[in-house]
């Protein structure tokens, strides 16, 4: 397919970070094998006794749990194979083939590029691919590009997303890392950016290496230590600078986290604002969608600073969010943040803005150096489009939440229901039981009562005796007839 062809019509536009869930409802036996469909190595197997009924329902359940715990882990149930796994059918494309087509289209038409490696797997995102590159005449400096797929958020037209993709070169700004070259079609885009050796934020905080697989650097990391109290307040003090700067251009991003932040000496700089106009779903959305007032893209940057600011004080991310707790942080100003964005009340209640962020005592007292002034010309006709994108992404997730919150609900009243539903059997149960109980009671009583009458009915004539005992005088009386 030609880099600037169209894609195919009806083509659905998944969001991935949707949560996928499975359970395993029934096993079979194939060739003396016990299978469940799924090819994992825990829980344990056994080689004698694996066809019996008990160790079958075992090791399902431990299977259930198995999987339980990988589609709850947010950067495990992110990942591809996970979701081939789950859903063949919508996963079953090679998109790192899809992407090296793409790729080998465009230099066909620009030749000055070339390909030195594909960078594997370094990103999250499973439509989204990195090369490293150089430039033929320039064969020392390295190069990354970055080939992504449309997303379910697409909501600018062909043509005014082409436009504002290949505006991104333009951007110039202290805290955005700049974009080198960006084109794109109707299905894709492609941008390339320098290489940076020093790798991104969350790479400083993993102590990682830039080129490994995601999962490898973050899923398990060997040690845990978050940054140093002015390293976290410079940081912090910049992303939030340029937040301000895309929120006042009226440009959405919504996309902040730490892979997502690049590191020159001790100067932050923003990544990938193209995933709004590509309008792909944000790294923390399966979290920001389960709370009805984080609803707009303003709200969501806030959220996801939140998370920020958590990995970078503890050096890893919190464990579920709201967070209850705070454990013990370098400086309470920095609790103080987190609470406004990350607690239960702020979750609840809405995020603070941008503004009010930056003048809380963590950030306020930070002072700036760079000199450089931002630079970002979004024609009129453009920043409209803008704007009915931004409303449009938001009215998805506020349509999003709704159903969420009704599930909930309705999950609730049915487990209400089931639980009264019980209680009311036992109680029947109950009741029933105690009826036959005094029926049983009753009858027992009555039988005793009737063996009593008897006994004594045939004592006359034939009394049980004893060989010590007396024989007891008849007390039978003769009735003469009428």
């Amino acid at each position: 397919m030609a880099f600037m062809e169209k894609p195919p019509a009806g083509k659905v536009l998944l969001d991935d970070t949707v949560p996928l869930t499975a359970a395993i409802e029934a096993s079979q036996s194939l060739q003396s094998h016990t299978i469940t469909g799924l090819s994992l190595p825990l829980p344990p197997k056994k080689l004698i006794g694996n066809m019996d009924r008990e160790f079958i329902a075992e090791r399902q359940k431990g299977l259930q749990n198995y999987l339980n715990v990988i589609t709850t882990n947010h950067i495990l149930s992110n990942c591809e194979l996970v979701k081939k796994f789950l859903d063949p059918n919508n996963y079953s494309a090679n998109y790192t083939e899809i992407a090296l087509q793409q790729v080998s289209m465009f230099f066909r038409s620009e030749p000055k590029w070339e390909v030195v490696e594909p960078l594997k797997d370094i990103g999250w995102r499973i439509r989204k691919k990195y090369f490293l590159m150089k430039i033929k005449n320039q064969p020392k400096e390295r190069l990354v590009l970055s080939w992504a797929d449309l997303g379910p958020d697409k909501y600018l037209s062909d043509k005014d997303f082409q436009c504002l993709i290949k505006l991104l070169p333009s951007c110039l700004h202290p805290y955005i890392f700049r974009v080198t070259f960006a084109t794109a079609n109707e299905s894709s885009a492609l941008l390339i950016r320098m290489f940076n050796e020093k790798g991104t934020l969350k790479d400083l905080i993993y102590k990682a290496k830039p080129k490994d697989p995601f999962l490898r650097k973050y899923c398990n990391p060997k040690k845990i230590q978050g940054l140093e109290l002015q390293q976290i307040k410079t940081y912090g003090r910049q992303i939030l600078e340029v937040l301000k700067f895309l929120h006042d251009k009226g440009f959405p991003y919504g996309h902040l986290h730490a892979s997502n932040v690049v590191l020159e000496g001790d100067t932050c700089r923003l990544l990938d604002l193209e995933n709004s106009l590509l309008g792909l779903p944000s790294f923390y959305r399966s979290y920001f969608s389960q709370f009805r007032k984080i609803n707009t893209l303003e709200s969501v940057d806030v959220f996801c600073f939140g998370h920020l600011l958590y990995e970078m004080t503890y050096g890893r991310p919190p464990d579920s969010v709201p967070v209850d707790s705070f454990p013990p942080a370098p400086s309470m100003a920095v609790v103080a943040v987190l609470e406004s964005t990350l607690s239960c009340e702020a979750c609840k209640n809405g995020m603070p803005t941008v503004s009010r962020l930056l003048q809380m005592p963590l950030f306020s007292d930070v002072l700036l150096t760079t000199s450089e002034k931002p630079q970002f010309k979004i024609p009129t006709k453009l920043k409209e489009a803008l704007r009915i994108a931004k409303e449009c992404i938001e009215k998805r997730l506020i349509e999003e939440q709704k159903q969420i919150h009704q599930h909930r609900r309705l999950t609730r009243a049915q487990s209400h229901h089931g639980s009264e539903e019980e209680r009311k059997k036992r109680k029947i149960l109950a009741r029933k039981k105690s009826k036959r109980s005094a029926v049983e009671n009753s009858e027992e009583h009555s039988a005793k009562y009737s063996n009593s009458n008897n006994s004594a009915g045939s004592g006359a004539s034939s009394p049980l005796t004893s060989p010590s005992s007396p024989t007891p005088p008849s007390t039978a009386v003769e009735h003469a007839p009428f």
